[in-house]
């Protein structure tokens, strides 16, 4: 590790003051920097901890909606939408480790947005809201490729808002060494539509499979994208599995969650 200065303001203004100064960055959980920071990817003259932001932790249910404090770890809210939204717990007790569960958090999952994390699927499928200290954003506008966020400089997520759905699932394929989801599909039916994202698959990330949504809307059963094939093209291909391989996951995958969600 190398010098830098740590900050840990007590409230949202204080860190956003903080984080708009030359050569800071945001810590959450720190379970994606710390190890940045140690691999010299990235080297931030000073570190922002969110961690001692009490208004930033906390789950509510009201109504049709779950709301998530954006500092709030894994394994809080795997707790406690366990009966508001099972699928949503169900995601968040398989990410990571222990270790991870309890450090890492929500925020700071989306904030990153690897192309592997498991709540970028969840927030996408579920037509999630992602609020800021400056403005609230649509889970369809929010994702725009690998690390890339419609968050601007210094912007803080302090809530993400889930809609229920009448019936979801995760399901996922785990890659053994890093817990990652080597593919992954949250499938989310509401009244008005099926919404399914897909998560590990694509070099640009987290993104909607359209033909299965139409299908499912129709006919939301396994049967219903029997016969659909994802597109190969810009998936990824590593040591794990090919884009071929990955494309015909994101349909074994899909007909699993409906099948579980059904």
């Amino acid at each position: 590790m190398y010098a830098f200065e740590l900050v840990r303001p007590a409230t949202v203004a204080e860190a956003v003051a903080a984080l708009a100064e030359d050569g800071a960055q945001a810590l959450g959980g720190g379970q994606t920097l710390i190890p940045t920071l140690k691999a010299r990817l990235a080297m931030p003259e000073k570190l922002v901890s969110l961690g001692g932001i009490a208004e930033l932790r906390g789950v509510t249910v009201e109504g049709d909606e779950v709301r998530i404090g954006g500092g709030t770890p894994h394994a809080t809210v795997a707790h406690e939408v366990a009966k508001a939204y099972p699928a949503l717990a169900s995601l968040a007790e398989r990410i990571g480790d222990p270790h991870v569960r309890n450090r890492g958090t929500i925020g700071g999952s989306l904030a990153n947005n690897d192309p592997s994390a498991c709540y970028p699927a969840a927030a996408l499928a579920s037509g999630a809201t992602i609020v800021t200290n400056k403005r609230e954003i649509a889970a369809d506008d929010y994702f725009q490729g690998m690390f890339a966020t419609a968050l601007d400089e210094g912007e803080i997520i302090t809530e993400v808002i889930f809609p229920i759905p009448q019936a979801a699932h995760y399901e996922k394929i785990r890659q053994p060494a890093s817990r990652f989801p080597l593919v992954a599909v949250f499938v989310a039916k509401f009244a008005d539509g099926v919404r399914v994202a897909v998560t590990g698959a694509a070099e640009n990330g987290v993104f909607r499979w359209t033909e299965a949504e139409e299908a499912l809307s129709a006919d939301f059963s396994p049967s219903a994208v029997e016969g659909l094939s994802a597109d190969s093209d810009g998936m990824i291909g590593d040591m794990h599995g090919t884009p071929e391989y990955r494309a015909h996951l994101i349909g074994v995958m899909t007909r699993r969650a409906v099948a579980a969600a059904g």
